[in-house]
């Protein structure tokens, strides 16, 4: 009998801590949502000035008539077609669920009413309905820049080198802008070819600001806890602190991985393969320039090999792994838009070590000092 006492005595405890537990955890989740929640709403509350429109998410369920065709998929949500009247086309991105805690909405939303750029998208309006959230921008019907030169129907779809330099001139300038264009400096994080849009005239606009950070011109000395980008893309010094300070300098450095998938036609991580058969991206740019053979298949004029040539050193000048070796996007725009006769390319890292500092034509030679970039909270 004893024992059955004891037991029961047992069991009644366990459950109990258990009920507790539960108890607390939910008071806590509750806790979060209430504090996210108040987060939104001073966000909301502080941006009513700039007047983009606030819709339910019930609109968004009648413009893109029940989410019925979906434009394409990321890692902050998943973007779907609708209408705003019959000739006002718009792209609805819904983000994830797991990202519903409201940091992704607010640097979307937070970055894009602050920026009028030709090459950066329009923000149209957003959603914070309950926990769903959601931003509306404009509709661009030729997909992303992914789509045009590292795709299998890339050689199909090939655009031409005169418009892949003014691409590249384009992206460029919307970069410039956000690091030097704004009140604020804001750091983009994720530029990548799926994050360049493409209009009916093919000029690019940059989307996708949910991992984007704003800083105050007179800050310069943070550092961030977290790194944030996508793998290929991201530089070296957002994932290892060895490789020298974070700041603006990391967006060159995936603008550089960009410029050299749109000159090659290749991604820069090849998924497919079997780690030990790839050679690292950047090496086998070097590698064809050395040789003196094409980047591509559709090099056909000595135009095109001019243009291909200097997105392919431009890149290369970018995606150096020290970031002091890089130049601004500001210098990186300049040798865009010019001919490209003087520039020079980088010493190739993979065959002898580079003098500490290296300098092409063009490059910016004031540059020394970086800031570093921390997140606070």
């Amino acid at each position: 009998m004893d024992f059955y006492v004891c037991a029961g005595v047992v069991f009644g405890l366990v459950f109990l801590l258990g009920l507790v537990f539960l108890v607390l955890y939910r008071y806590r989740l509750y806790r979060i949502e209430k504090k996210y929640q108040a987060k939104v709403k001073k966000f909301l509350d502080d941006y009513k000035a700039f007047k983009p429109t606030r819709y339910l998410f019930a609109d968004l369920e009648r413009i893109t008539n029940q989410f019925e065709y979906e434009l394409g998929k990321g890692a902050h949500g998943t973007v779907y077609k609708g209408m705003l009247s019959e000739n006002v086309k718009v792209a609805v991105k819904v983000l994830n669920d797991s990202k519903a805690n409201g940091e992704e909405f607010i640097n979307e939303v937070g970055t894009l009413v602050k920026i009028h750029h030709a090459n950066i998208v329009r923000l149209i309006g957003f959603c914070a309905d309950g926990f769903k959230r959601a931003v509306v921008y404009d509709y661009l019907p030729n997909d992303s820049l992914q789509k045009f030169i590292s795709s299998p129907d890339s050689k199909k779809s090939f655009l031409g080198w005169k418009s892949l330099e003014n691409i590249a001139i384009g992206i460029a300038k919307g970069i410039e802008y956000l690091h030097h264009g704004c009140d604020e400096r804001i750091l983009h994080f994720d530029i990548k070819p799926h994050n360049v849009l493409l209009d009916d005239n093919l000029n690019p606009k940059i989307t996708d600001f949910g991992l984007a950070k704003l800083y105050s011109r007179e800050q310069s000395l943070i550092s961030m806890t977290t790194a944030r980008g996508t793998i290929g893309y991201m530089a070296p010094e957002v994932f290892s602190r060895n490789f020298g300070n974070v700041s603006y300098k990391s967006d060159v450095y995936s603008f550089g991985m960009l410029l050299l998938e749109m000159v090659s036609g290749r991604k820069c991580i090849d998924t497919e393969s079997h780690a030990e058969d790839q050679v690292h991206f950047p090496e086998w740019i070097y590698n064809v320039l050395e040789q003196g053979e094409d980047l591509r298949f559709d090099i056909e004029e000595e135009t095109d090999a001019k243009i291909a040539k200097k997105l392919a050193i431009v890149g290369l000048w970018c995606s150096q792994w020290n970031p002091v070796d890089r130049p601004s996007m500001t210098s990186a725009l300049q040798m865009l838009e010019g001919e490209g006769d003087n520039l020079s390319t980088p010493v190739n890292p993979f065959i002898a070590k580079p003098p500490s500092r290296m300098v092409a034509s063009g490059v910016d030679k004031h540059i020394y000092k970086l800031d570093a970039i921390e997140e606070t909270k």
